[in-house]
């Protein structure tokens, strides 16, 4: 009886309440570095991006929200070891003093009409699968609006990752207004060309980005 509850009532909570542990009493998800340049990404979730890029070898990743450049860098010196790919990284300024031939950063936001053909051209000049970060201001409506823009980039087999949904579900994030879990419902509901990978944010129980590797459906490319 005691197992039973234990595993209908507490184990569900146990990966939440450590989570949030982690986050009050360490803050160490905000110290992260790649080469000492500041990353600010949650490491198991870092892990399974780099993981996913092995996997669909993409010819462009598409980033918004640049912030101090240190996963562009991460995702560019990959490319390097993996003799090929491109970063197109977004923000509203530059922050930091990064320069890397396999990465072209743009200044403005991201849903602006200019910056969003910029990356359409570019993306429709990729000889090779695409994959797309959101990663800038998480409010509802911008999300909403990136994935309008970004994810029809997204190649066949390729993913969307709509970062930081954790937003919605802690307390320690809580910002008394919607965040990224609600735009990828509400998306979910008119593209059908897209599902939840339920795996990669499940794989080390402790995510910031619940819900948020979406695959586009279809042979891959």
């Amino acid at each position: 009886m005691t197992r039973s509850i234990y595993r209908r009532f507490l184990a569900p909570r146990v990966p939440a309440w450590f989570f949030e542990q982690l986050l009050a009493k360490t803050q160490n998800f905000n110290q992260v570095t790649w080469l000492g340049q500041p990353v600010w990404q949650n490491v198991f979730d870092l892990w399974i991006t780099q993981e996913t890029i092995a996997e669909i070898k993409p010819a462009l990743l598409i980033e918004t929200g640049t912030n101090r450049g240190g996963s562009a860098l991460f995702f560019a010196h990959l490319f390097d070891l993996m003799g090929h790919g491109a970063v197109v990284t977004i923000d509203v300024e530059k922050l930091h003093g990064i320069a890397h031939p396999r990465i072209q950063f743009l200044i403005g936001s991201s849903i602006s009409p200019s910056i969003i053909e910029t990356v359409r051209t570019l993306a429709a000049s990729a000889a090779g699968p695409v994959l797309v970060t959101l990663d800038s201001d998480h409010h509802e409506s911008h999300v909403r609006a990136e994935l309008e823009a970004y994810a029809p980039l997204v190649t066949p087999g390729s993913f969307c990752l709509v970062q930081d949904g954790v937003i919605d579900t802690l307390p320690s994030f809580a910002g008394g207004r919607p965040g990224p879990l609600p735009a990828i419902e509400d998306f979910l509901r008119t593209h059908p060309e897209f599902e939840i990978d339920t795996e990669r944010s499940r794989k080390f129980l402790i995510t910031h980005h619940p819900s948020g590797w979406l695959r586009r459906v279809g042979q891959a490319f």
